[in-house]
């Protein structure tokens, strides 16, 4: 008669950067009841709370790899190459990374520089 035991919070995860926050799960490469899935990274995990199937969840975060604060996945965070890196240690970092995520750093700093600029608008 009892319930099947949903996976209870194993702590809580923030983002340093954004200051998402959401409870996770797990923590490391191999989530639970996931068959065959490895990550390739320690990342912070949930259940997917949108779907009754327990295989699925969902990656929160993971940890900077040179500077080791926590960051969530957000392009605006963090992005993935090979390791995952925060923002702030790509851009002081920039010309140690291939053309290709230079040229997309390139593309993101306008949308960066245009939030100020909506945020002023909405006050007038």
């Amino acid at each position: 008669m009892d319930a099947p035991k949903e996976a209870q919070p194993t702590g809580e995860f923030k983002c340093q950067l954004c200051g998402l926050t959401a409870p996770y799960t797990y923590y490391g490469q191999k989530p639970p009841n996931t068959r065959s899935i490895v990550l390739l990274e320690e990342s912070y995990v949930m259940k997917d709370p949108f779907t009754p199937d327990k295989d699925k969840f969902l990656i929160l975060g993971s940890h900077c790899s040179l500077c080791s604060r926590s960051v969530c996945i957000g392009t605006e965070c963090s992005l993935f190459y090979s390791k995952r890196f925060c923002l702030p240690c790509v851009n002081e970092n920039l010309k140690a990374f291939p053309l290709e995520i230079q040229e997309d750093m390139d593309k993101r700093k306008p949308q960066q520089k245009s939030f100020p600029c909506k945020k002023a608008d909405t006050q007038t």
